[in-house]
């Protein structure tokens, strides 16, 4: 029987994850969500769900992404990788690129 693997994560991105599991929990409580409720809207075991709110790493992406479309936060997660300011100036240095080579 092989070993799990898991995944290398530095104190950054504990931290990180830390932060989206209270995110996590505190939506739920004001949403009056219960971790019994949770279970059964969800399927997750209990075990895990408290891993979620803990912001546990060795917990899949696809648990976190089922606990946030439950209290609504799922569209959230595409926001990670879209930064409109950040967009808009890789644009303008590309326009100014062109505009100088021409």
């Amino acid at each position: 029987m092989s070993a799990r693997r898991r995944a290398v994560v530095f104190p950054r991105q504990k931290r990180i994850l830390e932060q989206l599991g209270e995110n996590i929990e505190l939506a739920l409580k004001r949403r009056r969500i219960s971790q019994e409720l949770l279970h059964q809207r969800t399927g997750i075991s209990k075990p895990t769900l408290r891993k979620v709110v803990r912001g546990d790493s060795t917990v899949s992406i696809g648990h976190y992404m089922i606990v946030l479309s439950v209290i609504g936060l799922e569209s959230d997660l595409a926001m990670v990788a879209s930064d409109k300011v950040l967009i808009d100036k890789l644009e303008a240095i590309e326009k100014l690129r062109s505009n100088s080579k021409a």
